[in-house]
């Protein structure tokens, strides 16, 4: 038989059927930081093959569960654990040594506990590896510190347990989420000072490119753009014509240009009116819906109009 030695085991292949809310939260963390401050843990548990790249705990849930809250709190140094593995050639042994072990620590509190049934001596009804989850060797109770010691199956300590943990977890995603805001504030406040400083840069520079644009166009593009000018400012200056200003232009104004061409005050009211309902199309529309408007008037309104326009 070849000399027993601990291996190194990833504590995300083990498996345990002991529920965690058996132990204090608050133990399985001051273990787990000090098999982080150790770099491992002197109480190798005891595993068996549970398929090709599983193990199930056999002996030492307590020191598992405080692995494994090891690798919570730092995923690379809390990554693995040591343990012996049953083998068929050792099993029976090291069956034997931990019920002689186990014997030794155990409490008068645990005596009393059906778990005791664990530490019998196999007969041949009864394989070695029948003994599932004997005590761990680290004298831990199922109670927190300065608290009573309760059997483990004490429904109340496991919820009590369970409290714990969960108030834990609650503290520190409140503590993650408070960090996490603060580093958006900061992002934030980085951007938005970013911006102040880049934007008036970013401005001035796309000003001296238009300015430099407007340097390099080529003297017929001016000329051009000069012709285009005296276009749009000659069609601007063009006086209105009559029918226009029958349509569009401003009440008062067109009230007294009519007057001075002779209109009588009823005429240009209706004519106000019938401007309102539709527009003009031609002199004759305006004599054909404006009653008491003839052609002559029309004619001498026309006359008037170029005359002072």
């Amino acid at each position: 038989m070849k000399k027993l030695s601990p291996s190194l085991v990833a504590v995300k292949k083990l498996v345990s059927t002991v529920p965690r809310s058996n132990f204090c939260d608050r133990d399985l963390e001051k273990v787990a930081r000090l098999i982080l401050e150790l770099g491992g843990l002197i109480n190798p548990i005891i595993l068996r093959r549970n398929g090709m790249d599983a193990y199930e705990i056999v002996d030492g849930d307590f020191e598992y569960y405080a692995a494994a809250k090891a690798r919570e709190i730092n995923p690379l140094k809390g990554e693995t654990i040591g343990a012996f593995i049953l083998e068929p050639e050792n099993e029976k042994l090291l069956l034997e040594q931990v019920k002689a072990l186990r014997k030794s620590v155990i409490t008068e509190n645990l005596v009393e506990n059906s778990e005791t049934d664990f530490f019998e001596e196999n007969t041949s009804s009864q394989p070695a590896d029948s003994i599932k989850n004997p005590v761990s060797l680290v004298e831990v109770g199922n109670s927190c510190e300065n608290e009573t010691p309760q059997p483990s199956s004490s429904l109340e300590q496991r919820l009590t347990n369970i409290e714990a943990r969960l108030e834990n977890q609650i503290n520190e995603l409140k503590a993650d989420y408070t960090s996490e805001k603060q580093v958006l504030l900061q992002r934030i406040q980085e951007v938005e000072n970013s911006i102040s400083q880049q934007l008036p840069l970013l401005i001035e520079s796309q000003l001296a490119n238009r300015i430099n644009e407007l340097r390099s166009e080529s003297p017929s593009e001016k000329q051009a753009l000069v012709e285009a000018n005296q276009k749009v400012e000659s069609v601007t200056s063009e006086p209105m014509s009559l029918l226009s200003a029958l349509n569009t232009l401003d009440k008062f104004k067109l009230s007294a240009n009519l007057k001075d061409a002779g209109l009588k005050p009823q005429i240009i009211q209706i004519i106000l009116k019938e401007r309102d309902v539709r527009p003009f199309v031609s002199f004759a529309n305006v004599v054909e819906r404006i009653k008491g408007l003839t052609d002559k008037t029309m004619i001498k309104i026309i006359d008037n109009w170029q005359k002072y326009s």
